[in-house]
C-alpha cells in the first residue's frame, strides 16, 4: 500500500485573496509511493516560481468570489461537459462525484455522491474545517517548560505541530514556528539535572492501528505526540520522521541549553509545578495553511486532536475523528461513521463526495472560522500540492490559477476535491474520488492528470 509523501489568508467579505504567494506557495507534495519513491524536499523549499501556465490575462490566481455571479449553470450543460473526462480509462473502474453550485447549493452532476469511499487526503478539508469552526483563527498553541521533581525541567506540549528546533537564527522547516531556542533563553541560569517531556495532552495510542506498519518512521509520518518538533522530525530538514517525537524535541531542548548529555524521559509535570518558560506556535489559520498546501499529515493529526481537546473528547485517533464529526455536524455537515484519523493516511477512512463538497460550501457561506479553509487551499500551476499540476496541455490548461482543490493520493486511490469558477464567474465546489485506480506510480499520475481535466472543464463550462 501506498502512502501520500510531501510533493512539492484570507477571506473578506465575499472574496478571498491567496496569501499564500508570500510565505507557503513553495510547498509540494512528492509521492512517496512504496513502489516508486522519490525523496522527499524539505518543508523549506524555495517560493514557486511563476508557472509559465498563468499568462499576462492570469497574472495572479482567480479571487474566490463567494456570492452568485452570474447564473446558475444548468445541469444538463454541467453533464454535457463533463461527459467525455469522468469517461477517462486512468480513472479506474469507479468515479464517485459530486458538483454543486457554491451559493445556491444545487447539484449539478452526481454520480453516487453520497457513496463513502477512501479519501486519501482530501479527508484533511474535514480537520481544517472542524478546528477553524472549534477556535479563532488567531489560536496559538503554546508550549512551555515547567518545574520538575530532583531538579528536572518538565517539556509541556500544548500539541504545536511546527515548533522548531532550529537553532536562534535559522530557517526553520515551517515559517512562523515556535523555537525550542526561545525556551532555552527563558530558561537561563536555571539548573537542570534532566528533561522530562509530558505528553498528557493527547490519548491513546501515538500510532493509528489503521495505518500500515510502514508509515511510521517515514517521510510523511511521525508518531503523533503532544510534544514533537519540525512536523516530528528528530532533526530540523530530516527527510524521515521520527518514530519518538517527543524524545527528540526533549534533547533539542537540552542542546539548547547547552546540555546535550542531559537524560530525556517521559512522564508529567507534577502538581503545583511553576512554569518558568513559553512559547506559542504561528496563528493556526496559517498552521492551516501549511497542513494543507503541504498534505501534512502530522499537522493534520495534532490539529485533529486540537478539536477533541476543544470539544473535552479523548484526544487519541478514535476521540480526534468523533470530535471533527461532532464539530461539523453542528454546523450541518454530515460526515459519517468513517473518519478513522484526520488525515486520510488511514485505508480505512470511508468519506463521501458529497460530505466533502459540503464542507467546501461551508467554507465560502458558513461561518467566519471555516473560511480561511479556502485561503489555504492550493492553487493550481501556483502553489502546494497543484504547483506542478495543470502546467500543460490543452485538457487542462483552463484550470490554471482557478482550480483551488485538496490533492489525495493512496494505492489504488486518488482524489482531488476544491472550488473553481466557470467561464460565466460562477463558483462551484466539486469533490472527485477515484478509487479503483491501477496500482503504480504511473497508473496514479494518469488518474491525478484526469481528475485535472474534469475540474479543468468546469472551469471552461458556460454551462447556462
Amino acid at each position: 500500500m501506498s502512502r501520500p509523501g510531501v510533493r512539492t489568508a484570507s477571506l473578506v467579505a465575499l472574496v478571498i485573496v491567496l496569501a499564500a504567494g508570500a510565505g507557503t506557495a513553495g510547498f509540494f507534495e512528492t509521492r512517496a509511493l512504496r513502489s516508486h519513491r522519490d525523496p522527499a524536499p524539505s518543508a523549506s523549499a524555495a517560493p514557486t516560481a511563476w508557472p509559465a501556465a498563468l499568462s499576462a490575462a492570469t497574472a495572479a490566481p482567480a479571487p474566490v468570489v463567494t456570492a452568485g455571479a452570474g447564473q446558475v449553470p444548468a445541469a444538463a450543460a454541467v453533464a454535457r461537459a463533463l461527459a467525455a473526462p469522468v469517461r477517462d480509462p486512468a480513472l479506474g473502474s469507479r468515479l464517485l462525484a459530486q458538483v454543486i453550485d457554491v451559493d445556491s447549493g444545487t447539484s449539478l452532476f452526481a454520480d453516487r455522491p453520497g457513496t463513502p469511499a477512501a479519501p486519501a487526503s482530501t479527508a484533511k478539508l474535514l480537520t481544517a474545517a472542524a478546528v477553524l469552526a472549534a477556535y479563532p483563527g488567531t489560536h496559538r498553541f503554546t508550549t512551555s517548560v515547567a518545574t520538575g521533581a530532583g531538579g528536572a525541567l518538565v517539556l509541556v506540549g500544548g500539541g504545536d505541530p511546527t515548533l522548531t528546533a532550529a537553532a536562534a537564527g535559522k530557517a526553520a522547516d515551517y515559517p512562523g514556528a515556535a523555537r525550542i531556542s526561545d525556551l532555552a533563553a527563558q530558561l537561563h541560569g536555571v539548573p537542570v539535572t534532566r528533561i522530562v517531556v509530558d505528553d498528557s495532552l493527547f490519548a491513546g495510542p501515538s500510532v493509528s492501528p489503521d495505518w500500515a506498519a510502514e508509515d511510521v518512521p517515514s517521510s510523511y509520518a511521525s508518531a503523533i505526540t503532544a510534544v514533537l518538533a519540525d512536523g516530528g522530525r528528530a532533526r530540523p530538514g530530516d527527510a524521515i520522521r521520527s518514530a519518538a517525537p517527543d524524545l527528540a524535541a526533549g534533547h533539542a531542548l537540552a542542546a539548547a541549553l547547552g546540555h546535550a548529555d542531559l537524560p530525556v524521559t517521559r512522564g508529567a509535570a507534577p502538581s503545583g509545578a511553576r512554569t518558568l518558560a513559553t512559547v506559542r506556535s504561528a496563528p493556526l489559520r496559517e498552521l492551516v495553511e501549511q497542513m494543507l498546501q503541504q498534505s501534512d499529515n502530522v499537522i493534520a493529526e495534532v490539529l485533529a486532536r486540537q478539536v477533541a481537546v476543544a470539544r473535552h473528547l479523548p484526544a487519541s485517533f478514535t476521540g480526534a475523528a468523533a470530535a471533527v464529526r461532532a464539530e461539523l455536524a453542528g454546523l450541518g455537515v454530515q460526515v459519517g461513521a468513517g473518519l478513522r484519523d484526520g488525515s486520510g493516511l488511514a485505508a480505512a477512512d470511508r468519506v463521501s463526495p458529497a460530505a466533502l463538497a459540503a464542507v467546501l460550501r461551508l467554507a465560502a457561506t458558513g461561518p467566519a472560522g471555516p473560511r480561511a479553509l479556502l485561503a489555504g487551499l492550493p492553487v493550481a500551476a501556483w502553489s502546494g500540492t497543484l504547483a506542478d499540476r495543470y502546467l500543460g496541455g490543452r485538457a487542462v490548461a483552463a484550470g490554471a490559477g482557478a482550480v483551488r482543490a485538496k490533492t489525495g493520493t493512496l494505492t489504488g486511490v486518488s482524489s482531488l476535491a476544491g472550488v473553481v469558477h466557470t467561464r460565466d464567474g460562477r463558483l462551484l465546489a466539486f469533490a472527485l474520488i477515484a478509487d479503483r485506480v491501477a496500482p503504480g506510480a504511473a497508473a496514479t499520475d494518469a488518474a491525478d492528470a484526469a481528475l485535472d481535466a474534469i475540474a479543468a472543464a468546469l472551469a471552461r463550462c458556460g454551462c447556462s
